[in-house]
């Protein structure tokens, strides 16, 4: 249920005192409130009363938006509409960063409110001094009850309310009481999750709390038992959280970190991750958002200082791994929360590295030993959480999950494993290390480990499933595709230009686009996406439409490295001739010199199908595959690389336009 400070029919609204309705706001707010807002919610009255004289239905002042953060200054139910207005009260200029605020807070509505799915929601912004302007009233391709965002001044608002009714008006009024006290499930993206948390310490009023979301919370209410058993009977233990692309992985990950930052109960945690992108990205939210928080509070602090307290909470794994290799004592945290443990690098890669990188020639630990090797200095007890997604190995040395269960069987067999039971499928790869692990020590297998449900799509839970059915070149895709089709759009297109227009058609308000492309893509250069060209992946991720870095500008592009864990609302994803489909199967390649070359690696074969694995589950709301015609005069670019990829996409039921 959502709330609000204020709450009335129309009728009773008329026939009360602004200072009544200003003061009954104030008080349900709790807050002190400064003379330009108490001024502000004065002229949102006065304009109000004159336009809605007329009308008949419900208001509400202060309307909660709980996935955001924010409130809807106002929002009117009349007959069969509701009315999302946002007031720039004495303003002048209709600014797009204001038109962005209220079709944000719009489609959070028919998103996440289960009432206004099926309800015509009309999105205003009340400028209310600026010029009067032609308005539009225009529906969407998107065919789900959204007006584009209509621009009025204090004087046009009572017409444009008219007008919009005249259209719409419908013979069913909305029952007010229903439509307000409707379930709000709404799912966060990892940025705006990680910054619930690390300023509330939980996440519960901005995610999903239905039937099908339910495995969140069995999942880290499990940990949390774990943890209370190892601290309580001295024990260390290793878990193992499977999880769907999407599940929320991390998201259990930041949230048991985030319950676990009080150092005086002696459990306190650290979110490690060795995907430096991510680390970056949320730090970065992180710490922009602690500044912001504090002006709001009226105190001045620099990103700096910021971002010191940001990194105790989220940390990269490789400076844990290397302060550790430093100081030979247990480390301050008894829990460790090791992110996409599947990426740790095997004996090989490791001990490579530390000889070459690090002076360190005797050292003789797989990544997955070192790491456990530090929490076993502690006399007491400890936890490790291993977050492992399953056939996401993308990079060379990447060891899977089976070096972490391999380096328990072999070195630390007095801790306790808890694991999950999907870890016996075939993504993980890690069934016989299972078996001779379960003869030396304890393994205790519990479903509540795993997290079966996509929680990135909240139109398609399926989407992950069909994915996996697309790579694996599985008959069952197309059914399964049947069933998602018309909740999560794929569509599929030759040209760049149209897969551009494409997707700034479909996203609204602030939602996130961009184009995607695997770091193998060498031959996508003449359409002006080179590979090589490093992107600043912050900007990329968090600016805005006015800045050339962002993913909005869809200038440059960013690969499965820059995008693994983290999402955008609508995606392009770019395929080359790096990945083939034949009858016979994907046929990988990689570029040399002036040519492709056969991969011949199974393991360098593997990375290459999970590279588009990530890319293709990176979109919550739906995505356009771009496969390019190829060239017929360059020998790099020939049809026959792509041809086929496009008419298997194509029998698949991808519509092509």
């Amino acid at each position: 249920m959502l709330n609000y400070y204020y709450a009335d029919t129309i009728n009773d609204f008329l026939s009360k005192s602004s200072e009544e309705i200003v003061g009954e706001i104030a008080s349900n707010s709790r807050t002190g409130h400064i003379l330009t807002e108490l001024m502000a919610w004065e002229g949102q009255i006065k304009i109000l009363k004159n336009t809605l004289a007329a009308q008949n239905g419900y208001l509400y002042f202060e309307f909660s938006i709980p996935r955001m953060g924010k409130r809807v200054d106002c929002l009117l139910i009349i007959d069969n509409l509701v009315f999302v207005i946002e007031f720039k009260v004495g303003e002048k200029q209709f600014q797009k960063s204001h038109i962005e605020q209220v079709w944000d807070y719009a489609l959070d509505l028919k998103n996440f409110h289960k009432p206004s799915i099926d309800e015509v929601l009309v999105p205003i912004l009340v400028t209310t001094k600026a010029k009067e302007t032609v308005f539009e009233i225009i529906t969407t391709s998107h065919n789900d009850n959204l007006l584009n965002p209509i621009k009025a001044n204090d004087k046009s608002l009572k017409f444009i309310i008219e007008q919009t009714l005249n259209i719409f008006k419908g013979s069913d009024s909305i029952n007010a009481t229903e439509y307000i006290s409707g379930s709000y499930s709404p799912t966060p993206t990892i940025v705006e999750a990680a910054v619930s948390m690390y300023n509330n310490h939980n996440v519960d009023e901005i995610t999903r709390s239905d039937a099908d979301a339910i495995n969140l919370k069995v999942t880290t209410r499990y940990i949390s038992q774990t943890i209370d058993y190892a601290k309580s009977n001295k024990k260390k233990v290793i878990c193992f959280v499977t999880g769907v692309p999407g599940a929320g992985k991390t998201l259990v990950g930041l949230k048991v970190a985030a319950e676990h930052l009080d150092e005086k109960k002696g459990n306190s945690s650290v979110f490690l991750s060795g995907n430096k992108p991510l680390v970056d990205i949320l730090q970065e939210a992180l710490t922009r958002d602690k500044v912001l928080q504090e002006k709001l509070r009226g105190n001045r602090i620099t990103k700096k200082t910021a971002r010191e307290s940001v990194k105790a909470f989220i940390q990269i794994i490789h400076h844990y791994r290397d302060e550790y290799l430093r100081d030979k004592k247990a480390p301050y945290d008894h829990i460790a929360i090791f992110d996409e443990a599947q990426r740790a690098w095997n004996y090989a890669q490791t001990t490579k590295f530390m000889r070459e990188k690090k002076n360190q020639p005797d050292f003789d630990f797989s990544e997955p030993e070192f790491l456990i090797s530090c929490l076993d200095r502690h006399k007491d007890w400890a936890v490790i959480i291993c977050l492992v997604g399953g056939g996401q190995e993308i990079n060379t040395g990447e060891a899977g999950i089976t070096e972490w269960i391999r380096a328990v069987e072999n070195k630390f067999t007095s801790w306790e494993t808890r694991i999950s039971p999907n870890l016996y499928t075939s993504e993980y790869n890690a069934t016989k290390a299972i078996e001779q692990l379960q003869l030396k020590s304890t393994v205790v297998f519990n479903e509540d480990l795993h997290l079966s449900v996509s929680m990135r799509s909240f139109r398609a839970e399926l989407v992950s499933k069909f994915i996996k059915e697309l790579l694996d070149i599985d008959e069952n895709s197309q059914t399964t595709y049947d069933k998602i089709k018309e909740k999560y759009p794929i569509v599929l297109t030759r040209d760049i230009q149209t897969a551009k227009t494409w997707l700034k058609e479909k996203a609204r308000g602030s939602e996130r686009y961009g184009i995607v492309v695997s770091s193998q893509a060498y031959r996508l250069k003449p359409l002006a996406m080179d590979v090589r060209s490093p992107i600043n992946h912050v900007n990329w991720f968090l600016n805005g439409k006015d800045d050339i870095r962002s993913s909005y500008f869809l200038e440059d592009v960013a690969t499965e490295f820059q995008v693994q864990g983290l999402e955008l609302d609508w995606a392009c994803v770019t395929w080359d001739g790096d990945l083939r489909f034949t009858e016979d199967g994907w046929k990988s390649y990689s570029f040399k010199g002036n040519k492709w070359q056969n991969i011949h690696k199974e393991e360098r074969r593997k990375y290459l199908l999970n590279a588009y694995r990530v890319l293709l589950t990176r979109a919550r709301k739906g995505m356009i595959i771009v496969v390019p015609e190829g060239n017929p005069e360059d020998h790099t670019r020939q049809p026959e690389f792509y041809d086929s990829t496009y008419e298997y996409l194509k029998r698949i039921g991808l519509k092509a336009i």
